[in-house]
């Protein structure tokens, strides 16, 4: 027979007896086994799938009793830093980032014009004073001069009795004994008694002058105590002002934004700088399906993009009774009755 060269190699080499091969695959089967017949295997895919229905289990019962959310922040209040005054800036005494305590004085504006209306606030209350001084002994003299007003009243008022009884006692004299009196003395006793009784009308007027320079006394004491009092409110008025020329921080915190530098000129309300506080909260925003079990006071566990490792614990504060957009200047308003919901 005519054979091939490569058959004969093949024979004699690699290939098998058609016996052989047949005892090798029968080998081969009984060695590879189903993979439900491998008891570590199907151990593996029954824990596997355990652990799944478990944590499935516990990731419902979990989103049931609690809400989370991403669309959260770090808010807090910032106090705007303004002068109350207008004025040049002297000196600013912080930096940027820096931590200062409620009180601390930020900015110093010139405080000379102040301290001008000061200094005569003070001299008006000094001239005030003196006014005051001037018309207690004012009303002084006058109390004396009334009283030897009155005193002068009552002699004149004597005289006068005195010289009235003097002319009746001369007439009745002349009345019973022609002669007795002499025209002369007739004619004295006359002017006497009306002598004495312009001096006791004097006397009155007298009286009077000094009651009314008494009283106008008393109004210049009144005059110049409100004068003093006018004063007063002055000086506390430009002990204001001047207290308004150190800017000073109204809370404790950290500068932040200080647009403010020596030799600027400010007028009240310009925004100076930032004062923010430590008194920090997290605003959080949820979706209206996430509220139904939300009360304040609820624990609240929070996490912060800055410090991952670090779990911090509060409290539900409030929840805003309304959503964004309500607040936005225009707040969308569907009128047109083709309602699409959407959850806000």
């Amino acid at each position: 027979y005519a054979t091939d060269p490569h058959d004969d190699a093949e024979t004699k080499g690699d290939r098998k007896p058609a016996d052989a091969k047949k005892s090798d695959d029968k080998d081969a089967s009984k060695n590879k086994k189903s993979w439900y017949r491998r008891p570590l295997l199907v151990g593996v895919l029954m824990l596997v799938v355990i652990i799944g229905v478990v944590a499935g289990a516990m990731w419902w019962r979990h989103s049931r009793k609690y809400q989370s959310t991403e669309d959260a922040a770090i808010d807090v209040v910032a106090q705007r830093v303004s002068p109350q005054i207008a004025g040049r800036v002297l000196r600013v005494l912080v930096g940027d980032n820096q931590d200062v305590t409620a009180g601390t004085v930020l900015v110093e504006l010139d405080p000379s014009d102040f301290q001008a209306k000061l200094d005569q606030a003070q001299a008006a209350e000094a001239q005030a004073a003196a006014q005051i001084a001037e018309a207690q002994a004012q009303a002084t003299v006058a109390d004396a001069q009334g009283e030897q007003a009155k005193g002068n009243e009552g002699v004149a008022e004597a005289n006068a009795t005195n010289a009235a009884n003097d002319l009746r006692r001369f007439q009745e004299l002349r009345a019973d004994s022609t002669g007795a009196v002499s025209q002369q003395q007739m004619d004295r006793a006359i002017a006497a008694a009306a002598s004495s009784a312009a001096q006791v009308r004097a006397a009155q007027k007298g009286v009077t002058a000094a009651e009314a320079q008494t009283g106008y006394a008393a109004k210049q004491i009144d005059a110049a105590r409100a004068a003093a009092k006018s004063a007063d409110s002055q000086i506390a008025q430009a002990k204001l002002m001047l207290s308004y020329a150190q800017v000073k921080a109204s809370v404790a915190g950290r500068i932040a934004r200080k647009t403010v530098s020596p030799g600027n000129y400010v007028e009240p309300g310009a925004d100076l700088m930032a004062v923010v506080p430590r008194e920090v909260y997290v605003t959080a925003n949820f979706k209206e399906t996430q509220l139904a079990l939300m009360r304040p006071g609820q624990p609240v566990e929070v996490i912060v993009d800055s410090y991952p490792d670090l779990k911090l614990t509060g409290r539900l504060d409030s929840v805003q009774p309304a959503t964004g957009q309500v607040f936005d200047v225009l707040p969308s308003q569907n009128a047109a009755g083709n309602w699409v919901k959407v959850v806000q």
